[in-house]
């Protein structure tokens, strides 16, 4: 990016010569009962499948009820 494009909102079009260079990525959802059972298990937790589940339960279900506010933040940074 040249400094005269920093200042400018619009976007300029890629070359094609630049886009062959570029792969399609696919992404999957993480398991977040799987990335809960490590962070317990990292922990020391002894029963770490059970509170995972539990844990993945509770938030799905915060997910599902409360509102889509900003201050509602529930990805898997929150837990550690």
């Amino acid at each position: 990016l040249s400094p005269v494009c920093l200042g400018s909102l619009r976007r300029a079009a890629i070359p094609d010569n630049l886009k062959a260079l570029f792969r399609p990525v696919s992404m999957m959802v993480p398991d977040s009962q799987m990335i809960s059972e490590v962070f317990l298990q990292a922990g020391g937790f002894v029963e770490c499948k059970v509170l995972a589940q539990k844990i993945t339960t509770l938030y799905n279900l915060m997910i599902q009820q409360f509102s889509k506010q900003d201050h509602y933040d529930f990805n898997l940074r929150r837990p550690r």
